[in-house]
């Protein structure tokens, strides 16, 4: 198998319910996310994806729903209200947006959205800041 990797960036908040530390207070990351693709063969330029299209694809679905947002447990239900009645950018999930769950979230959404390429997300690394960070891939499993 051949792949590639691309980084991006965005600026998300959320929070842990329940954490025992800080962590439970609404916070935000500068979160770098690694995605790479794999492919058996290479296109007729020798890649496995333009890179630009991993960044108009995937980087354009974090731009609309996490970048410069807030991401939160579906379970909190009053931080969803105050965040949605003040108008910010809100997304939430199925659990806490911890690293571990976002880097899974994000692997299963970016093969959904490269579905039409026919190329595949192979691994995602999503770091929450610079020394700490989460892997999802299907080998993981």
């Amino acid at each position: 198998m051949k792949n590639c990797s691309r980084k991006l960036e965005f600026d998300s908040a959320h929070r842990v319910m329940l954490h025992e530390s800080k962590c439970r207070n609404l916070h935000g990351h500068r979160y770098i996310a690694e995605i790479t693709a794999i492919s058996s063969d290479l296109d007729e330029l020798g890649r496995v994806i333009d890179f630009s299209v991993l960044k108009s694809l995937i980087g354009g679905w974090i731009d609309e729903y996490w970048d410069h947002g807030v991401i939160l447990n579906m379970r909190d239900k009053d931080l969803i209200s105050f965040c949605s009645d003040n108008n910010w950018k809100v997304y939430w999930i199925d659990g806490n947006p911890t690293a571990e769950v976002l880097s899974e979230y994000l692997y299963h959404k970016s093969n959904e959205l490269l579905l039409p390429t026919g190329i595949e997300v192979s691994h995602i690394k999503l770091y929450e800041t610079p020394n700490c960070w989460s892997s999802f891939s299907s080998t993981l499993l």
